[in-house]
């Protein structure tokens, strides 16, 4: 019979060697390319998740170019 040692799912294998690692390499540059934005509780209460408020953000500039197409002189 083949017996595996069961592992906490919590714990990381054997393989992954972090002790090369530098802490927060990377954090300036992902802080540079990324917008955060802090909506108003009565907003949020409208938009539960980022996905909802970028849904609703995309609506918002479609309907905002229609109109600007719309009003160009042709």
């Amino acid at each position: 019979m083949n017996q595996t040692k069961k592992q906490n799912p919590d714990e990381l294998r054997s393989e992954y060697d972090f002790s090369g690692g530098v802490r927060g390499k990377h954090h300036a540059a992902y802080q540079a390319g990324t917008n955060v934005v802090l909506l108003d509780a009565d907003v949020a209460k409208a938009f539960p998740d980022s996905s909802s408020v970028n849904r609703a953000l995309r609506m918002l500039l479609e309907v905002a170019e229609k109109q600007a197409k719309s009003k160009r002189p042709a």
